[in-house]
């Protein structure tokens, strides 16, 4: 709760707050919740800090949506973890020292189960980072290769086959913290800075306009709000619950209707990339307003977060679980309906891919 005060003020004063979202929001909990007191003692203090970058390991190509599908193994031996197989879309890989990884550690238990969970350094020998550029041009993805990567036991988070489990809690975790009132997973221009970009050219006072603000203000509101109910649970001791979904879901639909209503109030000049009020170059932002706040330390390499936004905010109905994904556990775990039909349900990991 203090996090969200203090990024509130920074916001306020056009200050970008120390970068590390996958360590502060996803790794540094399941480890706190899970990890041993040396792990704690070893990981969280530079975690927090920001001086060790960290992503995450989770995706894989063939895998699909169902990230229980996961075929990376990790077998044991003597005192480490052999690793091997690939993980994709990480985030932020190229620049990051250790990774959260789930792997496979027993393909003779149905797929929810015999998943472990690492702490993986990213410089070990066998490891290696293949850069994605993405449609903005920009590389923030990575492809990940395991080549007999050697993980130490004593890098397991929990016990050998709790990897599903963790996994879980880092997985709401992550829906809460890239659901926040703005675009972007919440690094991104949020409903009062595109007031604040309207007000610069003088269009508040169109009816029009003011009538689809009005309706992103109350979008904003209602992820403040839920994001608000969901940390106070977890302040009084619940692990984050499927209502995380809800909160995801609709902060990806939210920031894709401030990032298109962006685009369309600036008219033809939208459609330009370094010039026009939604197109200022890098070199032209001053301090304190949005563009110099949100594109010098997230988005260094872009030239206009709005324009970036508008090409990337698509992307986010899918990381961190698909909009589809995010509705079946909601209808699933929210709701009480009736479970999706799984025809491999009850068979092994290994005898479901024979299959």
């Amino acid at each position: 709760m203090h996090q969200i005060v203090i990024d509130d003020e920074l916001r306020r004063a056009g200050v970008s707050r120390p970068n590390n979202p996958i360590g502060i929001g996803w790794a540094a909990p399941t480890i706190a919740l899970a990890g041993t007191e040396e792990q704690k003692e070893r990981y969280l203090d530079p975690i927090f800090t920001g001086e060790e970058f960290w992503c995450q390991m989770f995706s894989e190509p063939d895998a699909g949506s169902d990230l229980a599908n996961l075929g990376t193994r990790a077998v044991r031996d003597g005192d480490e973890y052999v690793v091997n197989g690939s993980k994709i879309w990480t985030s932020g890989g190229h620049v990051s020292k250790f990774g959260i990884l789930i792997a496979r550690t027993d393909p003779d238990q149905p797929k929810h189960k015999g998943i472990s969970y690492f702490i993986c350094p990213t410089d070990l020998p066998g490891l290696t980072m293949t850069p994605i550029i993405d449609a903005t041009t920009a590389h923030s993805f990575n492809q990940v290769f395991f080549d007999n990567v050697r993980i130490p036991v004593e890098n397991l988070v929990g016990t050998e086959g709790d990897g599903w489990r963790l996994a879980r809690v880092t997985l709401a975790n992550e829906r809460v913290s890239l659901s926040s009132a703005g675009s972007l997973w919440g690094e991104g221009p949020s409903a009062d800075d595109l007031l604040e970009l309207i007000r610069r050219g003088g269009g508040e006072t169109d009816p029009v306009v003011r009538q689809r603000l009005s309706t992103l203000y109350s979008e904003s509101e209602v992820l403040r709000l839920n994001r608000l109910r969901t940390l106070t649970a977890r302040i009084a001791g619940k692990e984050p619950g499927p209502e995380a979904s809800i909160q995801k879901a609709m902060a990806d639909e939210h920031g894709q209707h401030v990032m298109e209503m962006a685009k369309e109030v600036v008219g033809a000049s939208g459609m330009l990339v370094g010039s026009g009020p939604a197109g200022q170059l890098a070199s032209s932002k001053t301090e304190g307003t949005t563009e110099n706040r949100l594109g010098n330390q997230q988005f260094p390499e872009v030239s206009s977060i709005w324009h970036y936004g508008f090409i990337f905010s698509p992307a986010l109905t899918l990381g961190g679980g698909t909009f589809a994904v995010q509705r079946n556990i909601i209808a699933e775990r929210v709701l009480g309906l009736p479970r999706e039909i799984d025809e491999q349900r009850g068979m092994s990991w290994a005898e479901a891919r024979r299959n």
